[in-house]
């Protein structure tokens, strides 16, 4: 992997579309400060007063710009230096149509941040010359473990339809804060979630149910418990919000059950994909995957 000595790497320019919120940030640069916590402030504050973020109807985006739905940010990522790697991404199976990878905790899947080319989609697509990679589902940057990608672009209806009808299993494991006496030791919750406050966390409101998991107590020991996850859904945030709803909040999460700020030496999110399986609709195989990382 080439190594960047000290001068900005410039990229194809990147695109941020606006999504509508009930609650809405008052401006597009406030939206952009949370969207990407692991840019610095100074560095959109910056692009901004160079005149270097435009927006889809032609204007060039300035500090007090409104936030409005429906608008696309344009933006030129420059990283001056990629911060490093702890683990490599792992290819655990590759065929004509598919590749599964074990990705590691603090590795985004898509350019995200400082991580551009140390991206999983970046550095599959750099180590496998693969140029029509698309993930099927999605993991949190501090979420490791297994991830689905479809080689072929005429090949990603029938696994994305998978996911769509509930006919892949999916496994995680959790490392979860206990601190009052649990009432059993398995849950099935099935509710609703939408977007919270702020904008950026997730909430269960009445309604329609559109998230569901199931999830196990393994062991507990000195306060902190090994659960076993598998959820029937796949909503934004839905395991770290539905592991703090039971009273047992994922450690390292700083979203979940609050708001906390990450201080240096803090353990990434202990939330584990362990394991994928499926009937391949391609080639009709039974498929089963692992994940040799840990929690």
């Amino acid at each position: 992997m080439p190594v960047n000595t000290g001068a900005p790497m410039q990229t194809r320019p990147s695109r941020v579309h606006l999504p509508k919120f009930d609650s809405s940030p008052p401006t597009i640069l406030e939206y952009l400060l949370a969207r990407f916590p692991h840019v610095h402030e100074s560095i959109w504050r910056e692009r901004v007063s160079q005149g270097l973020i435009t927006l889809s109807d032609g204007t060039t985006l300035e500090e007090n710009s409104p936030y409005r739905h429906g608008v696309t940010v344009f933006y030129r990522k420059e990283v001056p230096s990629e911060p490093p790697l702890r683990e490599e991404a792992l290819i655990v199976y590759r065929d004509d149509e598919i590749l599964v990878v074990d990705k590691p905790h603090g590795m985004p899947v898509t350019p995200s941040g400082e991580h551009v080319e140390r991206s999983l989609f970046v550095h599959l697509q750099r180590v496998t010359g693969l140029p029509d990679l698309a993930p099927m589902h999605r993991l949190d940057r501090d979420t490791a473990g297994l991830l689905l990608f479809t080689i072929k672009p005429g090949v990603r209806a029938h696994y994305h339809r998978l996911f769509e009808e509930g006919r892949i299993e999916r496994e995680y494991l959790a490392l979860a804060h206990i601190t009052d006496p649990l009432e059993g030791t398995h849950w099935r919750l099935e509710n609703r979630m939408e977007p919270g406050e702020p904008w950026y966390r997730q909430r269960i409101v009445d309604g329609p149910v559109n998230a569901i998991t199931e999830i196990e107590l393994l062991s507990l020991r000195l306060g902190v418990g090994q659960f076993r996850l598998f959820p029937k859904t796949g909503r934004k945030h839905q395991l770290r919000v539905h592991m703090a709803s039971i009273g047992c909040p994922i450690v390292g999460d700083p979203f979940y059950p609050t708001i906390t700020k990450k201080q240096e030496g803090d353990p990434p999110l202990q939330l584990l994909a362990r394991r994928l399986a499926f009937i391949d609709p391609w080639t009709g195989e039974a498929l089963s995957f692992t994940s040799a990382r840990s929690t």
